[in-house]
């Protein structure tokens, strides 16, 4: 069974007849602005947030960073790569290939290229086939597939995409996963396959095959109670692929979502394949289960693994997309010294097993705007120029933004600064990466009203901003309150018990949108604190 796929599938068929609503009314002008108290001019990107009236195939020029969900990023010297799930509002891209594809020299500008998949493989069709004949089911003549969350990575000289081919057939009957078509079995496995290149803008790539496939350990009772029941027959689901390179020159595929977990099994770094052959019936071939939420549980809500390592601190960082994506998913990390783990969560204790923090993303609202939900699924980049880490996923309008019903189906490309806390924990800017020019900032920048958002998790609920004020005289009152202090040196705004990291960067809810000062941080329990400088 394949939730990610209902929910995709579901929000974006719905919203083919409002491809032409209204544009985001908070648009920005795209004048030339000057933040009190510095010296450089900057414009602000101007594109809209709501961008249905945008969303035709015909318009794909203009998508910018429109239609992007489960992104992948590498930079290959000249432009960042984007590939992303096929998933588009309105499914302006159905017809057209697989694996959205756009370019940009400054993680502000994308151009959108095409997709990276002109068709299906037909490797999936055989492979599929060839393992229903072994257990005496029928052939299904025309697969119903999905094209989710690929992940590119430099390996070499060439570049590896993994990406996750769902099939969405009933497996004792073959028949299109449906109500009325229920038999009562679950729906068929999913492959992971890789395909490489090495050249990026000539968008040729020569596909190796699977990876890896979901896996049981029910043999052939792949029976199903009803469309309630959710034990799952497929112990490891082969979707939500990521991929690393070791400083000790290890490969490894990490993947998985909802079922028994998250998987990692390493790669032979010649081929991009299993280093040890891959067998659906022999279980010490399937990888090691590095986290799940749910012990008990072969449906726990957690997805979208990313793996990334930090020299500078020495940890491998998991990040994971928690619950349905919608409206709900939210991001996690935990870290660990081995790639395959123990990984803790933020208060040292063992991650696996449990709910993990910190959290640094969530649905959330600033003033002004309708905010954003289903905000996760990441990919984790860097820049090797200045050691600038990134985030980026989707994140979605709420339903009825802007009097749309379906503005849920409304998914935008949010790329977003990293910044460290003291003792090593990634944490997320509360506003998108925008190319503000970084001049300095004093203490006296500082002082006035701010919006703060505390990220504490609360299931389908946008957490939203409340006022806060810094003093002249070194008071904090409002949201966050006791003394305050800056750290011009280290960027460190200290309130009370709180240590934030403090940027500047873009205001996405003013109009127009002007550059501010931002903070973002984590309080005791690893929630993420967001603040941003409010506009006099």
């Amino acid at each position: 069974m394949k939730l990610k796929y209902l929910l995709i599938l579901s929000v974006s068929i719905i919203a083919v007849s409002l491809a032409g609503c209204t544009k985001d009314e908070i648009a920005p002008t795209g004048i030339k602005t000057k933040e009190p108290g510095t010296t450089t001019d900057y414009t602000a990107p101007t594109y809209a947030d709501d961008y249905s009236a945008i969303a035709s195939w015909s318009d794909r020029s203009q998508w910018n960073l429109a239609n992007v969900h489960d992104p992948s990023v590498v930079f290959d010297g000249t432009y960042y790569y984007m590939y992303s799930t096929d998933a588009s509002y309105g499914n302006a891209h159905v017809g057209h290939g697989h694996f959205l594809a756009r370019r940009s020299r400054d993680l502000v500008h994308w151009d959108f290229i095409g997709m990276a998949m002109s068709t299906e493989p037909a490797w999936v069709k055989d492979t599929l086939n060839n393992m229903r004949a072994r257990v005496g089911l029928s052939p299904i003549d025309s697969p119903r597939y999905g094209f989710w969350a690929p992940v590119i990575r430099k390996v070499g000289n060439n570049y590896r995409m993994y990406y996750s081919v769902v099939v969405d057939n009933y497996i004792k009957t073959g028949k299109v996963n449906t109500a009325d078509n229920f038999d009562g079995s679950w729906t068929e496995k999913a492959f992971i396959g890789m395909m490489e290149t090495s050249d990026l803008s000539s968008n040729q790539w020569v596909d190796h095959g699977m990876v890896v496939c979901s896996v049981s350990d029910r043999g052939t009772d792949w029976s199903r109670s009803s469309l309630n029941d959710w034990s799952a027959y497929f112990k490891y689901n082969a979707i939500d692929p990521s991929m690393i390179v070791t400083p000790e020159g290890e490969n490894w595929l990490i993947y998985g979502s909802w079922h028994s977990g998250i998987v990692a099994i390493q790669l032979n770094p010649d081929t991009g394949l299993p280093l040890h052959k891959f067998d659906i019936n022999d279980e010490s071939t399937w990888g090691t289960r590095i986290y799940t939420r749910s012990d008990g549980s072969r449906w726990q809500a957690s997805e979208g693994p990313e793996i990334m390592y930090n020299a500078e601190t020495g940890y491998y960082y998991l990040f994971l997309a928690y619950d349905e994506l919608s409206v709900a998913y939210n991001t996690r990390v935990c870290r660990a010294r081995s790639i395959r783990g123990p990984y803790y969560s933020y208060d040292g204790s063992t991650a696996s097993g449990s709910d993990c923090f910190p959290i640094i993303t969530h649905p959330y609202k600033f003033n002004n705007h309708s905010g954003w939900v289903g905000f996760s699924h990441c990919c984790v980049f860097k820049d090797e120029t200045n050691n600038q880490w990134y985030y980026c996923s989707q994140a979605r309008l709420p339903a009825n933004t802007n009097g749309n019903a379906y503005s849920n189906a409304i998914m935008m490309g949010h790329v977003r600064k990293i910044e460290w806390t003291e003792d090593g924990w990634p944490v997320v800017l509360p506003e998108r990466y925008a190319a503000v020019p970084q001049d300095a900032i004093a203490e006296s920048d500082l002082t006035g009203s701010w919006e703060v958002i505390t990220l504490n998790y609360q299931y389908k609920k946008q957490q939203t901003s409340s006022a806060m004020t810094l003093s002249l005289d070194h008071k904090a009152t409002g949201a966050v309150t006791g003394t305050w202090s800056y750290n011009s040196t280290t960027g460190i705004l200290t309130v009370g018990s709180l240590k934030l990291n403090v940027v500047r960067e873009l205001d996405w809810e003013a109009s127009p949108r002007v550059p501010t000062i931002v903070f973002t941080g984590l309080n005791g329990s690893g929630r993420s604190v967001w603040g941003k400088k409010s506009q006099s």
